[in-house]
């Protein structure tokens, strides 16, 4: 009988020594994880500004054309891109007037879902000012935007197919 309780309590201390181990290998997996997300790239604002000014050039030359489809996408491209500022970039205190940006991008798709041409180039540059207002409000005064002259790139056709 003292036997098989000696044998049972060194079952119990194994049992309990193994269940730390356990804790302790989960835990620098957790800690590992943890160094792997804090060092992972993640896109700063100037990257998805950058990204935003790339579409709003396309979006001219889109809409300009009458090309309402891949104007739509455009749009769609800057949305998700402000969306992207507001989910990565919570840090900075710029995003905070990120807002004003909502009514010109929302007078925009209704130009293009109307497929009107003239609304689309009062909605545009009315966008384009709110850029420089926010940049203004934001001390980066510097970055100013305007309507595009040429397309950003030579590789693809803007009139409507």
């Amino acid at each position: 009988m003292r036997m098989n309780f000696t044998i049972l309590l060194l079952c119990g201390l194994f049992a309990c020594n193994q269940k730390q181990d356990n804790t302790l290998v989960w835990k620098q997996q957790v800690d590992s994880l943890r160094n792997r997300i804090d060092s992972a790239y993640a896109p700063g604002l100037g990257e998805f500004m950058s990204d935003i000014q790339v579409h709003h050039a396309k979006l001219w030359f889109a809409g300009k054309n009458g090309n309402w489809e891949l104007a739509n996408f455009e749009i769609g491209e800057i949305r998700e891109s402000i969306d992207a500022i507001q989910k990565y970039c919570t840090d900075r205190p710029e995003i905070k007037e990120l807002p004003m940006i909502h009514n010109p991008m929302d007078s925009l798709i209704t130009s293009i879902t109307d497929k009107n041409t003239e609304a689309f180039k009062r909605s545009f540059s009315r966008l384009t000012v709110t850029c420089n207002n926010c940049h203004q409000v934001t001390k980066h005064a510097f970055n100013v935007i305007k309507i595009p002259d040429t397309p950003p790139f030579t590789n693809q056709v803007f009139e409507k197919p």
